[in-house]
């Protein structure tokens, strides 16, 4: 999406303080025996409640065979994203870490962001992973500049990803939002400075870090959604709704 005058700037600020505060909400119900589907629950009452829609259900992005079956994304420990919370039983337990990620429609835009946060206590490697990947994304945003390019962006995440000792999920990466989901630009999460398109303000982007504790392969779970470390390797997962300015980034998802 590329923003095209004040009063859709308004709607997508105004999108992104209503998911951040939803989000806020799911993360503090975070915890050892609560169910993905309890979250989804609440997610999809909290968007609704506002007068708005779930992005994420019923939404068939192109390498889909099926619509998207809810309103939240929960994916724990090895599962990277997408994880589907509404078809099994997945209940969190002490030592897990949860990937959130969820989009709504407000004013006929969407918005989308997620975070990765601890279940109880948890291992020194998944602290260290979770702090990698959401300081990654910090240094995506600082480089979303107009002027720069994509891939100031993508080695920026890369490098703080690679310089603590993990490794990016190259398959997945983050993309245009606004008028749909999905939209081009596909933002990866390795490049070189200096290459890919050319960022311009107005601009909409979520920009999606993805790491893994081991290596970097992936595999698609039956439900036709749900992605993992082919290894078994903890995964983490952030992400930001921004909109570029002219002096830089404003994060329209915080």
């Amino acid at each position: 999406m590329i923003v095209k005058n004040e009063k859709e700037k308004a709607n997508l600020i105004e999108a992104g303080k209503r998911l951040a505060r939803i989000l806020a909400i799911i993360r503090n119900k975070v915890a050892p025996g609560v169910t993905a589907e309890e979250l989804d629950n609440l997610t999809e009452r909290l968007i609704r409640d506002e007068g708005d829609l779930p992005a994420f259900l019923g939404y068939t992005p192109e390498s889909a065979n099926r619509p998207y079956p809810a309103s939240l994304c929960v994916s724990v420990n090895d599962e990277i994203v997408h994880g589907v919370p509404n078809e099994s039983q997945k209940t969190l337990k002490e030592g897990d870490i949860v990937g959130l990620d969820f989009g709504l429609k407000h004013e006929g835009i969407i918005v989308d962001a997620a975070i990765t946060v601890p279940v109880g206590q948890v291992s020194e490697e998944a602290k260290k992973l979770i702090w990698a990947t959401g300081n990654a994304l910090t240094a995506g945003i600082a480089q979303a500049i107009s002027g720069n390019h994509m891939g100031d962006i993508s080695r920026a995440i890369q490098g703080e990803i690679e310089n603590a000792g993990f490794t990016v999920v190259e398959e997945l990466g983050g993309h245009g939002v606004g008028d749909i989901v999905h939209e081009e630009p596909f933002i990866p999460n390795f490049g070189k400075v200096g290459s890919g398109e050319l960022l311009k303000e107005g601009m909409v982007l979520a920009l999606e870090p993805i790491s893994a504790a081991g290596r970097s392969a992936v595999v698609l779970s039956p439900d036709g959604y749900t992605y993992r470390t082919k290894d078994g390797s903890l995964s983490a997962h952030f992400e930001h709704t921004i909109l570029i300015e002219k002096d830089g980034a404003r994060i329209i998802t915080k």
